[in-house]
């Protein structure tokens, strides 16, 4: 049975010399600058793959490192601050807790520093997308999509488009009446852009053994537009929200370990073709990885934090300075009606701190210890999810870089289970939007640490992009593309086999 571990950087970075490549053609740094040599060879030592599976790695338990969350598992588990953080740290996160459960409201109103809801929207506060701090899901049986969204986008058809996207200064291009997003709900006397509609099919599938799995293959569109048709070329690319745990210490990543995964033209022939994102900072012009999004075309925190006030609840700020939210110049309705720039208080409508302090709690909230990470049965699992080669993109773990300006996350061992690559998924997966340096065939490989909460905190087990999987079997089955080996593997194992790997990805 094929073992693909995932290498630890420097053997990555030697390999057919990619990283270097890679960095002299993004400017990025290909060799960890941080790190003494003493520190470099045990940061090496440490995040090589282990080859032993009769007991757990030394520290596996603490998958955020010393800012892992200890607190008793209920459904507030994704919502503890880091472990480690100063009791002034602490107090910033409580303030970004508040303003991450703040209801904005429409402009004008008597709440002044709380004004400037959309016009259009699709959630009044961070925390009604992110619920819990957890993961997303599909519209019910009620139609509420309130923690999923159709993302709008269509190819650049002008020079200066093209330019925009060639440079990493814009994803892609957005409808021309609709914007980046379809905003299902409005201010008073405003209509919603429209709603989103689904269809699924069922589509059986036979695992070694007999046992039988029915996926379902959704089918998206839009109901009731209220300002005329999308673009003829105009995609539909539906996202639930992601969970928010650890997002500060893939932020700590230093930028040579992710080069260093990376294998665009598979030079090792592995079948496995990893490509990084890129994406330019809006606020100071810099092109960096991309890290966060489930096409890894945002940066930063930050402006993740600023991209979703705007986008999914119209509030401008610093990084993102548009007080009419997704507004387009074609819904005029919407561009009439006030903000809620408040110019004593700024000029945006979250002015900082509110976003320093958004970004501070996002970056802050603590990484679950693992359960049961010793047993038997896990220890088991881990084994296979080795040999099937799924760590060939769900590489388990990470040292943080020395150098961040925050101790908090600062030279760190994590098990993220991501290289936070771009992997082409094939066409079961493809929703055909390209976002920033992803094609439609491309996602980033999310982080694993946690998913084995989803029930506990989410109440439901609705995995990937869009929520279609209803169990973690049928997340690997839709596997495609680069994962359609590993995906093969998992469906030929005997079952007891099957159970154990699926033991060891709920231990997360």
């Amino acid at each position: 049975m094929m073992f693909r571990p995932a290498l630890p950087f420097v053997l990555l970075a030697l390999m057919a010399g990619s990283a270097v490549a890679l960095a002299e053609e993004t400017g990025l740094l290909a060799t960890r600058t941080d790190l003494s040599a003493e520190d470099l060879a045990r940061v090496v030592d440490v995040t090589r793959p282990t080859t032993d599976f009769s007991k757990a790695e030394a520290f596996e338990a603490m998958s955020g490192g010393a800012g892992t969350s200890i607190a008793t598992i209920n459904a507030d588990i994704f919502s503890h601050g880091s472990e480690n953080l100063s009791s002034e740290a602490e107090e910033r996160f409580k303030l970004g807790n508040a303003l991450f459960r703040k209801l904005w409201v429409s402009a004008p109103s008597s709440t002044q520093a709380s004004d400037g809801l959309g016009p259009l929207f699709n959630a009044r506060s961070c925390q009604e997308c992110h619920l819990k701090d957890g993961r997303g899901h599909p519209p019910g049986a009620d139609g509420n999509a309130t923690s999923m969204f159709l993302r709008l986008a269509r190819p650049a058809r002008t020079p200066e488009e093209a330019a925009a996207i060639a440079r990493h200064a814009a994803p892609n291009v957005p409808d021309p009446v609709y914007g980046t997003q379809l905003q299902d709900r409005a201010v008073p006397g405003l209509a919603a852009e429209g709603r989103m509609v689904v269809r699924y099919t069922e589509e059986p599938v036979t695992l070694s053994g007999g046992e039988t799995v029915s996926l379902r293959r959704p089918v998206y569109g839009i109901a009731d537009l209220a300002y005329g048709p999308l673009d003829k070329e105009t995609t539909l690319s539906p996202r639930v929200t992601p969970q928010m745990i650890g997002l500060g210490l893939i932020e700590a990543i230093h930028p040579a370990d992710i080069l260093a995964g990376a294998d665009p033209d598979d030079r090792d022939g592995d079948g496995i073709s990893g490509r990084v994102s890129l994406a330019r900072e809006p606020e100071s012009d810099r092109l960096l990885l991309g890290r966060f999004g489930w096409k890894a075309q945002v940066p930063t925190i930050r402006q993740q934090a600023a991209d979703a006030l705007s986008g999914d609840i119209g509030i401008s700020s610093p990084a993102a300075r548009r007080d009419h939210g997704d507004c387009t110049p074609a819904e005029v309705a919407c561009l009439a009606l006030p903000t809620g720039v408040q110019p004593r208080l700024g000029d945006t409508e979250a002015p900082d701190p509110v976003l320093d302090l958004l970004s501070f709690y996002s970056r802050h909230l603590a990484v679950p210890a693992r359960r049961k990470a010793s047993l038997p049965e896990t220890l088991a699992g881990k084994k296979i999810f080795y040999e099937t080669g799924c760590t060939a993109c769900h590489r388990p773990k990470f040292v943080t870089r020395r150098d961040t300006d925050d101790p908090a996350l600062s030279f760190q061992l994590i098990w993220p289970y991501s290289d936070l690559l771009l992997h082409d998924m094939g066409d079961g997966l493809a929703d055909g939007q390209a976002v920033g340096s992803a094609d439609g065939r491309e996602w980033r490989t999310p982080p694993l640490w946690g998913i084995g909460l989803t029930p506990t905190v989410s109440g439901h087990t609705f995995f990937l992009h869009d929520g279609r999987a209803r169990s973690l079997t049928e997340a690997i089955l839709w596997h495609g593309g680069e994962a359609k080996a590993a995906r093969d593997r998992f469906a030929a194992l005997a079952a007891a086999d099957r159970k154990a790997l699926l033991t060891f990805l709920e231990s997360l």
